[in-house]
């Protein structure tokens, strides 16, 4: 006998917990004492099962969130404290066994294969008891259709015992810890109606309804399968990205020797050797060596981009044409690439308003419908006085009123609309802003880096001493300020060696100390003493005036059309700006825009927005600096771009990974067709339950006929939800969607159009 901890599977079921020290060393320090532990639980599968595991996991003494991801079954729990909290006990006595996450492997996905091969047992039993059937309803005798009925009970209980158990064994789960969900009614529903139809059958009853409970797993199972295979190609995307990951890297290490360590083994400050042809593992810079990089992950860009010594690589990327050495600058896990898997699985897992009202509904769902169908028991039996008939309408009751409907009106949606989204090169970073940008009625620009390509050049200089211009270079290459980088890049210059003290002021500029001088670069408001005229960017010493830039940048690709089409729909289009006045005028005359506004620190953006915001308009802005930050959080809904600095990534919605600013359109198009579908779906399970209902309890529809009628209100909310995939372009919304495909063609940097 093997003296190793069981695996993962075996531990999740006969109950084996991880030692305190595996938890630890499976979880991912987040820093300031916070740790996430990641939990593979299989039993989640509904709303009912997310909340109740976030509500249970939160009361935890340490647990600072608990987060539910449906479609990998996986619990992103975030604590604090000496040791990890009881995560495995709470979820075991909760009814979710677990254990501990591990990537995908790109394996046969079992829970799919287990789905197809219930509803694959189910579908052969409901089918042949159907074929059976006919011939009672056609007049069979009394001894063919006693006959008839007995095969028909053979051949349904394989189908309760193999596939209803999945309905069964989630049912138990919550009842056995004192709980309900949406499967415990369906399989009372089943047993009841096979129960009663057995009973019927030994008592030669003219009707047994083995079809009807058969049938009703049948289509259960085809909801709960498609509903899988749909978060499993949503999840596609997160496992192509994943992909582009190697598995490994060459390390350099100082004494001259190579190891080949897994990427997550990778460390900043490391040395990787990069041959031609493949995937740089993280975010690194280039020390050594001259090649071409595939960088359309990262900008959409379809040019190759040349690089060598000083350049920054982004990790999935791909090296062309020449080795080049690297330095690690970010784990695997904080790199790019691991950055946009997150964005992805968070748009997967956000919850909107409309999902938290389908959380609620489903959770009031079992005590009324079993209020419903025991009521409507008893009013028949005073009515009648016949049980047999009065078990038969309730079971009725409790098969019509699944809420399949409405617990798939809108994950499905989300899904589909997140999707769509990722293939125009649309990252959803938070999942309820795609409700947020239904509502958004303004627009306002950042003006460098977004409504331009944030690669200005410089094109005139003032510069008093030679070693000035080292400085200035000096204090740049610590920026990641679009002009700051175009100073960076000018080469032949000799840069100053003892500057100290460097701290970038956001809005303001960068400064630094040499000696008992202080050197800023940046507005000169901030860096020059009060009495001085000048404008732009400006080094100074001490306050006083050393040197001063003038830089030009181009629209980014896009920008003219999307501006226009969001002019013509009816939307408010500005730019708060911090750049200098003149040039966003400049920019706002060629493009169109009216309202413009520059010199704004990140606070005068911030008042901007409120004053919008208090005139009733529901803004979202588009920005990518570090100033821009405060902005994006603040907004109503906000977007950046891929290439903007990192907190302003974080604080933004959705991020765009191609140079076009056509995204704009694009995700406002999307959002909004996806949220009238979310109101449609809403909208047909509310009318399906209020006609179904009261034919149910008037005792109008059999048992068969209700599995039948809930499994089309289940397949008619999918089916609703694929259209946006269809690429349906509603009325309101043809003008941006026009102007979306305009300006993907204009722009030479896109990614596929919208379909």
């Amino acid at each position: 006998m093997s003296c190793c901890a069981p695996g993962t599977e075996a531990a999740a079921e006969i109950g084996w917990d991880p030692s305190a020290d595996e938890i630890r060393l499976a979880s991912r320090d987040l820093g300031e004492g916070l740790r996430q532990t990641d939990l593979s639980v299989p039993a989640i599968h509904c709303a009912a099962c997310i909340q109740a595991v976030e509500r249970g996991l939160g009361k935890l003494a340490g647990v600072e969130s608990a987060r539910v991801n449906l479609s990998t079954r996986r619990v992103a729990v975030k604590w604090r404290g000496d040791g990890p909290p009881p995560l495995f006990t709470t979820l075991e006595g909760l009814g979710y066994p677990a254990h501990l996450f591990e990537p995908e492997t790109g394996e046969e996905d079992p829970e799919q294969t287990r789905l197809v091969r219930a509803l694959a047992v189910a579908g052969f039993c409901a089918m042949n008891i159907m074929l059976l059937s006919v011939s009672v309803w056609s007049g069979a005798d009394a001894e063919t259709r006693q006959i008839f009925h007995w095969i028909s009970a053979a051949l349904a209980l394989p189908a309760l015992l193999y596939s209803g158990r999945i309905f069964f064994a989630s049912a138990w789960s919550a009842l056995r810890v004192g709980r309900t969900n949406m499967d415990v009614p369906i399989s009372i529903g089943i047993t009841l109606a096979f129960t009663l139809s057995l009973y019927d059958t030994l008592h030669h009853g003219q009707h047994a309804y083995f079809d009807a409970s058969t049938s009703l797993i049948f289509f259960l199972l085809i909801g709960r399968t498609l509903d899988h295979i749909m978060r499993e190609k949503a999840r596609t995307a997160v496992r192509g990205l994943a992909r582009l990951s190697p598995r490994g890297a060459t390390v350099l290490r100082g004494d001259g020797s190579r190891d080949y360590l897994p990427v997550a083994e990778i460390e900043p400050g490391m040395r990787l050797l990069l041959a031609a042809g493949e995937r740089v593992p993280v975010d690194a810079i280039v020390e050594e060596g001259v090649s071409d990089v595939d960088c359309a992950l990262v900008s959409g860009e379809s040019a190759l981009q040349p690089v060598k010594a000083g350049a920054s690589v982004r990790a999935g990327t791909l090296n062309l044409t020449g080795p080049l050495t690297l330095r690690a600058t970010a784990r695997a896990q904080d790199s790019f690439l691991a950055e946009m898997v997150g964005l992805m699985e968070v748009a997967e897992s956000g919850r909107t308003r409309y999902r938290r009202l389908a959380d609620r509904a489903a959770r009031l769902y079992s005590p009324v419908v079993h209020a419903t169908a025991l009521l409507t028991f008893l009013g028949w039996m005073i009515a009648t006085g016949d049980w047999h008939r009065a078990i038969g309408v309730a079971i009725a009751v409790l098969i019509i009123t699944c809420p399949c409907a409405l617990g798939l009106a809108v994950p499905i949606v989300q899904v589909v609309a997140a999707r769509r989204l990722f293939e125009n090169g649309i990252m959803v970073k938070d999942g309820s802003g795609l409700e947020r940008l239904t509502t958004v009625d303004a627009v306002a620009f950042d003006k460098t880096g977004t409504l331009t390509v944030g690669r200005p050049t410089l094109t005139q200089t003032h510069i008093v001493a030679p070693d000035a211009m080292g400085i200035a270079v000096a204090l740049a290459a610590r920026s990641r300020h679009p002009s700051s980088q175009a100073l960076a890049r000018i080469e032949g210059v000799s840069l100053a060696a003892d500057l100290s003290d460097i701290t970038e002021l956001p809005g303001l500029g960068i400064e630094g100390r040499s000696g008992s001088s202080l050197y800023r670069l940046g507005r000169a408001s901030w860096a020059l003493d009060e009495g001085h005229e000048q404008h732009g960017t400006v080094l100074s010493k001490d306050g006083v005036l050393l040197a001063g830039f003038t830089f030009e940048d181009t629209p980014r690709p896009g920008a003219t059309e999307t501006v226009a089409a969001l002019r013509d729909a009816g939307f408010g289009v500005s730019i708060l700006s911090g750049d200098q006045v003149p040039a966003v005028a400049a920019l706002a005359e060629n493009l169109g825009i009216a309202d413009h506004q520059g010199g704004l620190l990140p606070g005068d953006k911030l008042g901007a927005l409120e004053r919008l915001k208090t005139r009733g308009h529901h803004v979202l802005m588009v920005g990518d600096g570090l100033n821009d930050a405060p902005a994006l959080a603040a907004a109503h809904v906000s977007m950046a771009p891929a290439n903007a600095a990192d907190i302003g990534r974080s604080a933004a919605d959705f991020v765009f990974l191609h140079e076009s600013l056509s995204a704009v359109t694009t995700a406002i198009t999307v959002a909004r067709e996806a949220g009238r579908l979310i109101r449609q779906n809403f909208a047909l399970a509310i009318v399906y339950n209020a006609i179904a209902l009261p034919i149910a309890i008037a005792g109008l529809v059999t048992p068969l006929i209700a599995a039948l009628a809930m499994s089309l209100s289940s397949v008619i909310v999918v089916a609703n939800a694929l259209r946006l995939r269809a690429g349906r372009i509603h009325k309101q919304n043809a003008g941006v969607n026009a102007a979306t495909r305009q300006a993907h063609r204009a722009s030479q940097t896109d990614l596929a159009p919208v379909r």
